[in-house]
């Protein structure tokens, strides 16, 4: 087996992974769990990956011991896909569901380093981005999976029964995926080997990357152990300008009104407009290629334009799509034309968050002084992750009582958050800078 062998066992997790990102939530819905708790569910997802990230970092980053860290990781995620297949309790599944996330959290920052075995520090930008290929198309390949998987057996074998049987599919390829990792992933190296934190922190900030998942679930902790181990937060405050404090502050809103929107979507697709497992997975699917699609023509536009004014029309579109869905389904409910519509609404929200998650990296490394820059962009995933568990929360408590309420307040988070971009954008020179999406 060639030296990247390995990665091909983690892309097999990968479509675990991307299949239990929707179906989880699904199962959630299909056994009883109310609006509020869906929310909770979507949060503790949120937050559970960064603990994951900086325990798991940290422990490799000291040891050496990456191989053993990346097989722990899976053997939890396997016993959390096995706790919610086995319960129908929403509690356990709240637990199994934030477990499964954490183990995905905590493997990220391994791999990270793992990918970079063999080669020297100008080649670790280009190991990244092959390492997110394969994470990347085996997160859609997952969705691609609980669309055929669900839309064929849900009226043979019953909602339920479908959605379990795809969960002991998916342990059973978390399972296969350590049993290949076992034989496959490179041997821990001598200490001397071990890359620097510093030098993984600079490669990972001029990186680029293509997560195909981003569209759907936004946020990911990869980077975060890297970018914030050697943070001082006093140092990066005091080097905070005006403008990058804004743009933060337009982060936590943006982020929040995502999180609002997602956090109880799939209970409204399925319970309100009474779409089946298959067609929410075809809703999600479209919307993660959609914005695939269109990273390499957002990088550039961002190249050629303001990457802070691309990113103002990015969220511009997002605060009129996310009440968008909920005005369709009021207004044609379960239709064809209903359903047609609101495909292409998914469509427009993956392409509108292409433009945002490249643009984002171009605004922190133009607005943040080059003694932070990476840790700001380490900040920004912090935030972006805390911003979207809170706001999923939000978006659960709301949509308990309304989901046009609940989505209206999420595209209003969204268009105080383009607000606060715009006078970014208003304050800043045109300065061009390399971009790249930021969520993996």
């Amino acid at each position: 087996m060639d030296r990247d062998g390995w990665l091909y066992a983690w892309a097999i997790a990968s479509v675990a992974f991307g299949a239990g990102s929707l179906l989880v939530p699904l199962y959630f819905v299909a056994i009883g769990g109310e609006t509020f708790m869906l929310g909770v569910l979507a949060g503790v997802a949120a937050a559970a990956g960064a603990p994951g990230a900086l325990i798991f970092g940290r422990v490799a980053d000291k040891t050496g011991k990456r191989r053993s860290l990346v097989l722990l990781a899976l053997g939890l995620a396997t016993s959390a896909l096995l706790l919610v297949l086995l319960t129908e309790q929403p509690w356990l599944v709240i637990v199994g569901n934030g477990l499964l996330w954490f183990a995905a959290g905590a493997a990220a920052p391994v791999l990270t380093l793992l990918v970079t075995t063999g080669t020297v520090e100008r080649d670790w930008p280009a190991r990244f981005a092959v390492l997110n290929r394969y994470q990347g198309w085996g997160w859609a390949g997952g969705l691609v999976l609980g669309l055929v998987w669900t839309a064929l057996l849900s009226g043979p074998l019953g909602e339920i029964p479908a959605q379990q049987s795809l969960l002991w599919l998916c342990a059973a390829a978390v399972g296969l995926s350590a049993f290949f990792g076992a034989k496959w992933l490179p041997s821990d190296p001598d200490e001397l080997d071990r890359p620097r934190a510093g030098r993984m922190a600079r490669a990972i900030a001029r990186s680029r990357r293509l997560p195909v998942r981003s569209a759907t679930f936004p946020v990911g902790p990869g980077r975060l152990y890297w970018l914030t181990r050697s943070i001082h937060p006093r140092e990066v405050a005091a080097r905070f300008s005006p403008s990058l404090t804004i743009y933060f502050g337009a982060v936590i809103a943006f982020f929040v009104g995502f999180g609002v929107f997602w956090g109880p979507l799939p209970l409204y697709l399925s319970r309100t407009l009474g779409y089946e497992s298959g067609l929410v997975f075809a809703l999600y699917l479209v919307s993660s290629v959609g914005s695939a699609l269109w990273y390499d023509r957002a990088g550039a536009l961002a190249e050629r334009y303001s990457p802070s004014g691309l990113q103002v029309g990015g969220l511009l579109a997002r605060a009129a799509l996310h009440p968008a869905v909920a005005v369709v389904g009021l207004l044609l409910s379960a239709t064809l034309v209903g359903t047609i519509l609101n495909g292409i609404v998914f469509v427009l929200i993956g392409v509108a968050w292409a433009v945002i998650a490249v643009t984002a990296a171009s605004v922190v490394t133009q607005l943040a002084p080059p003694a932070i820059r990476g840790e700001a962009l380490g900040l920004y995933t912090a935030i972006s992750g805390l911003a979207s568990g809170i706001g999923s929360l939000l978006g659960g408590w709301l949509g308990g009582y309304d989901f046009l309420l609940a989505f209206a307040v999420a595209g209003a988070l969204v268009l105080v958050g383009a607000a606060l971009v715009a006078v970014v954008w208003r304050r800043s020179p045109a300065v061009s800078v390399d971009s790249e999406p930021l969520s993996a």
